[in-house]
């Protein structure tokens, strides 16, 4: 839905975003690169499983950052990627005895009908692992020739004591780093501890592989690593310098940082100016695992009889840096919320008052909207202080509404603002 903003009601293109940058530990004024543009990536799913409901409350903050930095005037180049090579797809191909493709394309399609469900704003096109294997191996050259990596038998290794500020981002403490040369040659690991060692780059191919995983390449047969894998989609999408970096908080352990020390050991450049992180959701208090039991998928809530509109809410209500306890109590509440301010909304904008003045007070309250929204918005991403701003000055417009003491020209001029910030919710006339 398109509607024509008012110059009274145009949004404030020089406001000031501040968010929280895990790489400087403070809220930094957001500045890109670019004037006007912004060069964003965003940890998409590893698709050898469906996501569940707390890769969604990631995906979803990630969209916020997305559709307010359009609202307040930037052209944004965003690259999500599709993690369809590594071990855990490799592992769950070969135990159901098929290949990665019939493993990896159902659970991508599943997030493309459940994303647009949710209205996660998607790039026109996803890259693939597997569509970067060249710009892996080229990162891969390039790091060995400076010696920021080695050949050990068939397999490459990062060595991150080459790389000056290694774990900056996480804040690792390299004085605990062993003495004695440790490799780890497993894609990922569980838990978030540190791996205080050398991470693989390149699995190389040995004798009695399934050849179906591994790749002719310009450094012989093998494979890229989970490691380089997004290095190498990053680079080939959006080059070496970017201005946001973003991921759920687990990614703080070894992964971004990995990133980081690969593109930048590359480049010589700064690789991103901001390093977002979404915090955890819990299910009834409980962090979700296979061991408890409680992981909790989209479709789950959605039979449970809420709609995504309010599943989406759900999500986005709370901020993102804070955990969030997600029990049917709270999403009942929530939901009822966001019913009701719809509801106050099409009863406001439904123009037949036939009142030719209004209080005084509606183009303050119209005005107070549009500004609390935006002040809200710019404090790193709050949206649920924007909302409930928003909440609180409908409440006070149906007040004048419901005492015949609001125009027309009021109610046009809030359904057009509304319109506008609902670019970024997507939940008041979605």
């Amino acid at each position: 839905m398109k509607a024509l903003i008012t110059v009274q009601d145009n949004i404030l293109t020089n406001s000031k975003l501040h968010i929280t940058n895990n790489l400087t530990r403070k809220k930094d004024i957001f500045k890109p690169i670019e004037h006007n543009k912004v060069k964003m990536f965003t940890c998409g799913p590893s698709i050898y499983r469906r996501p569940h409901i707390g890769n969604y409350r990631t995906f979803l903050y990630e969209d916020i950052l997305q559709r307010y930095l359009e609202y307040i005037g930037y052209e944004v180049e965003r690259v999500i990627n599709f993690t369809d090579i590594e071990d855990k797809s490799i592992s769950e191909a070969k135990a159901r005895g098929t290949t990665l493709e019939k493993v990896t394309n159902p659970v991508a399609e599943r997030f493309y009908k459940e994303a647009e469900l949710l209205k996660i704003k998607l790039p026109s096109f996803i890259p693939r692992s597997s569509s970067s294997i060249n710009q892996a191996v080229k990162l891969i050259k390039i790091l060995v020739e400076k010696g920021y990596a080695y050949w050990h038998g068939k397999d490459v290794f990062y060595d991150p004591l080459k790389f000056s500020g290694f774990g900056k981002l996480s804040g690792l403490d390299m004085s605990r780093w062993p003495n004695q040369k440790r490799r780890f040659r497993k894609d990922t690991y569980k838990g978030q501890r540190w791996n205080l060692g050398d991470f693989i780059l390149w699995h190389g191919y040995r004798k009695g592989d399934d050849t179906n995983f591994y790749w002719e390449t310009e450094i012989g047969m093998g494979r890229p690593s989970w490691n380089i894998d997004d290095p190498a989609i990053i680079t080939k999408h959006l080059g070496y310098e970017i201005d946001v970096s973003c991921g759920g908080v687990d990614n703080l352990c070894r992964h971004h940082d990995y990133n980081i020390s690969v593109i930048e050991a590359v480049s010589g450049k700064k690789f991103a100016r901001h390093w977002l992180h979404g915090e955890h959701l819990l299910i009834n208090g409980s962090k979700m695992s296979k061991s408890k039991g409680n992981i909790t998928y989209l479709e789950n809530l959605l039979t449970s009889g809420y709609s995504p509109g309010h599943i989406r809410f759900y999500l986005i209500y709370g901020h993102y840096r804070e955990k969030m306890n997600l029990t049917l109590k709270k999403l009942e509440r929530t939901s009822r919320k966001l019913d009701m301010f719809k509801k106050m909304v099409e009863k406001i904008i439904n123009p037949k008052s036939h009142i030719k003045q209004s209080h005084r007070s509606a183009d303050g309250l119209i005005t107070g909207l549009r500004e609390a929204f935006e002040q809200n918005m710019n404090d790193d991403l709050n949206l649920k202080g924007a909302f409930d701003a928003a909440y609180r000055n409908v409440t006070q417009l149906m007040t004048l509404k419901m005492n015949s003491q609001l125009t027309d020209h009021h109610s046009r001029r809030l359904k057009n603002l509304l319109i506008k910030i609902d670019e970024v919710f997507q939940v008041i006339y979605a």
